[in-house]
């Protein structure tokens, strides 16, 4: 089910692994190992309405990485995730190519697994419709989710389609995956429903308001219920991530965006993703850049409940 074509590390004292995200260890049975996250790349982009070039994001995002994968603290942080969080890279899931029903099939069958051993998923996308499969396998393990979800679009445009990467949060509050009362969508900036449930803070009001405000909020929303946390990259401004297939004017800054999952720390985390990154947009690899230190920011806020 995992790309495997790279064998494990032995003897990290004599190489030095460049594949894994952040060079950590590749393990290619990630089920048994003795990790508390599974990092997972999912390079599909067949549910894509822009421009395609998604399926190559894993890949992108874990080359950048390495500019991440120094020693030591990572600011603002005062420790090391690596010390408090073991965490492995199992590599790309593989499916019959030009097979959306086997893709979301392996993907959901592989999560459930990764759960039920006890660890927690980490996923690299491919676009965005990658989440729902994702999504059920979660449901499956921790029960109706809230969801916290950072983007330029909502994503619950119910135009029927089985496979698009805009449908993915009509279909999952119709199948009982999350409960729409406890879900925050930040920084959208397109047309979209207003009557389904969800809280949307928009990007003018993710950018006009303070941080701890919108952190305020959303802690409110979501209570005690186990989160999803899902981030298409295109929540960012163009200006900071260009290397995406729908890029959208008016979104957030990097800095701003960190500084809000920062304040997700206290949040019940059980999976998380990071979708949308098509390095073929790309400029100086700075979009992959966002997307991994994004995604190592995500990391620091499980690591961070072990302090």
């Amino acid at each position: 089910m995992i790309n495997s074509t790279l064998g494990n590390q032995t003897d990290n004292s004599l190489v030095s692994n460049a594949f894994g995200f952040l060079r950590l260890p590749l393990n290619f049975q990630p089920y048994t190992s003795d990790a508390d996250w599974v990092i997972t790349g999912v390079p599909f982009d067949m549910a894509t309405s822009g421009r395609a070039g998604s399926r190559h994001g894993p890949a992108a995002i874990r080359q950048i990485s390495t500019n991440l994968a120094w020693e030591g603290n990572r600011w603002p942080w005062t420790f090391d995730m690596r010390e408090r969080l073991n965490v492995v890279d199992c590599g790309d899931l593989v499916f019959a190519f030009g097979d959306a029903q086997d893709m979301s099939d392996k993907l959901q069958a592989h999560t459930e697994k990764v759960l039920a051993s006890g660890k927690k998923c980490l996923s690299f996308g491919g676009d965005h419709f990658v989440t729902l499969p994702l999504l059920r396998a979660h449901a499956k393990h921790f029960g109706k989710m809230a969801l916290v979800h950072f983007d330029a679009h909502t994503d619950t445009y119910g135009n029927g389609s089985k496979f698009d990467h805009g449908t993915m949060f009509y279909h999952a509050p119709n199948e009982g995956l999350i409960d729409p009362a406890h879900s925050v969508q930040i920084g959208i900036r397109t047309e979209h429903e207003t009557d389904n449930g969800f809280t949307v803070i928009d990007a003018a009001q993710v950018n006009d308001r303070t941080v701890d405000d919108v952190i305020a909020q959303v802690k409110a929303i979501v209570g005690d219920m186990p989160v999803y946390l899902t981030f298409d990259i295109d929540c960012l401004d163009p200006a900071f991530a260009p290397g995406t297939g729908t890029p959208v004017i008016g979104g957030l800054t990097t800095d701003r965006a960190l500084k809000l999952l920062r304040g997700l720390q206290p949040l019940n985390i059980v999976g998380m993703d990071l979708v949308e990154v098509a390095p073929a947009y790309d400029q100086s690899d700075i979009t992959a850049l966002a997307g991994a230190t994004i995604a190592l920011e995500m990391l620091y806020l499980q690591a961070a409940k072990k302090g």
